[in-house]
């Protein structure tokens, strides 16, 4: 019988600060060849369909890295993980193989990210207008809000600088400030 190799699930979004699944190590992590962006709608967590919210996808970028939280699935859950995670993630999301860098090592493994052809794909859009946006959207898992600064403060935690989740939650804190 072979032993099934160990499993990497990399998050760059909620999955930092909410892994609803069983793992059996964590670890901050980085992958090279990709930026996070506010570029993905959600109207199945953070908006709904009359009112999508914006959750962060990956975009290639070759010079660059992006931070987050691997997790080590156990031998034998690979299968009941990627199937709560294909559910979770299923609203534009594909499975993406990728090398995790943790620490010195660097590992096999998976994370999810929207490609520009699936619908709730938004895209780049004006920081005034995705602010707003973030700002009135709401959706089964809470405020859009609450998803954008719960993910500024988790990168802070991991001393991660992203100046595209840091500029939005800025303008989203000055905004909340002045209400």
């Amino acid at each position: 019988m072979q032993k099934e190799p160990p499993l990497w699930i990399f998050g760059y979004g909620s999955l930092i600060w909410r892994a609803d699944f069983p793992f059996v190590e964590r670890a901050p992590a980085v992958i090279n060849g990709y930026v996070r962006r506010f570029w993905q709608g959600s109207s199945d967590h953070r908006g709904n369909p009359e009112y999508p919210g914006r959750v962060v996808t990956l975009l290639a970028a070759p010079d660059h890295s992006c931070w987050g939280m691997a997790y080590r699935i156990a031998p034998g859950l690979s299968e009941e993980v990627l199937e709560h995670l294909d559910y979770r993630e299923k609203g534009g999301y594909d499975r993406l193989e990728i090398e995790v860098g943790i620490g010195d090592g660097k590992y096999p493994g998976l994370t999810y990210f929207a490609t520009p052809d699936n619908p709730e794909y938004l895209g780049k859009s004006d920081l005034n207008e995705m602010v707003e946006q973030i700002m009135n959207a709401v959706g089964p898992s809470g405020t859009n809000i609450d998803y954008v600064l719960s993910l500024d403060e988790a990168l802070t935690r991991l001393r991660v600088s992203d100046p595209h989740v840091s500029k939005i939650a800025s303008k989203l804190r000055s905004r909340l400030d002045q209400s």
